[in-house]
Order: structure tokens, then C-alpha cells, then sequence
């Protein structure tokens, strides 16, 4: 399992940390966690082509996670340039269908995908559930941020990736990634501003410490949220390997 960090900023504009996108690939397939603004243009300059993502999960509906599910479902009705054959599996909250139809009053249907072209499947909100995702053992689990918002983990051969999305301290997000080989966790706030709903260093990695993580992955930063001692900070209460995410950084799980 591969996995390359597209985007492991915010809603904040900068040069360096494009919004929230991750693209997970098991030989063929490519899954790509959740798609911000300007993520498929990532993708592109990765040298792939729209028509290489085998699926989307899309952890939640706030701008910086979500957005460019609009220009992707307005390209590929594109017939003469998207060709693939197979639908594009869509994987969110059971509440897309409320938010998919405001998307529709805005856009009409330039927002609505071609039939053949795009597959949805809806997950529940209130408990956690277990699934097959292409080539992988899925589950995902409610945690604390938006009545939509879901973490997701990741199995195959053994290993395995767990993903928070946005979210506050939760027991949730402990369960889910107990043994993970790898935990991408956001970390928005920093030890003197916080926000609610969202982590901060200590609870990164408090997280990952009670869950046993492998290798924890801090990303989803605010120019506040990055500091010159953040990683020594969160080794101070980790056990495991931290890593800052950047953008184009590959990782092997």
C-alpha cells in the first residue's frame, strides 16, 4: 500500500500545503481521501490521469475536504476526453444525498455525473462499519466534527492505514486505529490556539499513543498549527514514528 500526500494543508491558501487530499494505491487501484480544492490537479501532475482514480471517500462536507468533487463531476461528462469504463466508486456519509441536492440548485445538472460514470455508496454516521473497498478491508467510524464527519481505516496483507478526516478527541478515533501501521491524524490547532472539534499536538498524540500507532503522520496544518518544535513536542508523548506530512510525500505502509 502507497500512499502520496496530495494536500496536508487546510482552507488556508498557501504555496506550500494545498488543502486536504491523499491518494492510497494497491497495484491498479487508486483511492483518493477526500479531494479539496485543487486536488486533482495534483494528480495530474503526479503524471496519472482522471481516469486512473478507482474510488473517492470524502471524509466530510466542509469546503477545504469536498470541493473538487464538483469540477470532477463536471469534467467526465466529458465524453470525447474521460473514458474510463468502470464507474468511479464514491464512498461517503449516508447525508451526501441532502448535500449532493444544494450542489444541484447551485449548478443545475453540470453537477450531476453520468449514470455509468460514477457509483455511490453510502455509509452510516451513528456506529461504526465494516465494508469491502475495491481491494481493501474497509471500516470507518462517527467522530467529532460535523454530524457527516467519518474516520476511515485501511487493511490489506496484513497491513494497515487509518485516516481521521477532521475531528476532536474522541474514543472513536482511539478504537479505530488501534495497531495501525500508519495514521494520518490532522492537527489543526496548536498549544495556544485552539478550535473546537479539531486536534492539537498533545492530543495527536495521545491518540496514538493509547492506540499502539506504528507511525503517525501529522498533517491538515495551519501556519499556527506548524512550529519548529511540534515534532519534538509530539515524540516527547509518542513512542512511534512522527512524521510532519508535506506535499508529495510518498509512504509506504
Amino acid at each position: 500500500m502507497r500512499v502520496t500526500i496530495l494536500g496536508s494543508g487546510t482552507g488556508w491558501f498557501r504555496k506550500d500545503r494545498w488543502a486536504p487530499g491523499y491518494l492510497v494505491e494497491e497495484g491498479d487501484f487508486c483511492l483518493l481521501l477526500d479531494c479539496g480544492p485543487g486536488v486533482f490537479r495534483r494528480i495530474i501532475e503526479l503524471g496519472k490521469a482522471l481516469e486512473d482514480i478507482s474510488a473517492i471517500f470524502v471524509s466530510h462536507y466542509h469546503p477545504d475536504h469536498v470541493s473538487d468533487i464538483i469540477p470532477f463531476f463536471f469534467a467526465i461528462k466529458y465524453e470525447m476526453g474521460y473514458k474510463k469504463a468502470i464507474p468511479v466508486c464514491v464512498y461517503t456519509s449516508e447525508l451526501f444525498l441532502e448535500f449532493f441536492e444544494n450542489l444541484k440548485k447551485a449548478f443545475n445538472e453540470w453537477v450531476v455525473p453520468p449514470e455509468d460514470k460514477v457509483k455511490f455508496h453510502f455509509l452510516p454516521i451513528k456506529k461504526k462499519y465494516e465494508f469491502k473497498l475495491g481491494v481493501f478491508e474497509a471500516m470507518i467510524t462517527p467522530v467529532k466534527h460535523n454530524p457527516e464527519s467519518l474516520a476511515i481505516r485501511l487493511e490489506k496483507d496484513g497491513k494497515s492505514l487509518v485516516y481521521s478526516g477532521d475531528t476532536g478527541y474522541c474514543e472513536e478515533l482511539i478504537n479505530l486505529a488501534k495497531g495501525a501501521d500508519v495514521a494520518i491524524f490532522e492537527c489543526s490547532n496548536s498549544l495556544d490556539y485552539k478550535v473546537e472539534h479539531h486536534l492539537g499536538p498533545e492530543e495527536v498524540a495521545d491518540i496514538a499513543e493509547r492506540a499502539k500507532v506504528k507511525k503517525l503522520v501529522v498533517s491538515h496544518l495551519y501556519p499556527h498549527s506548524e512550529w519548529e518544535g511540534l515534532k519534538n513536542y509530539i515524540e516527547k508523548y509518542f513512542s512511534g514514528e512522527v512524521i510532519i506530512a508535506e506535499d508529495f510525500m510518498n509512504l509506504e505502509v
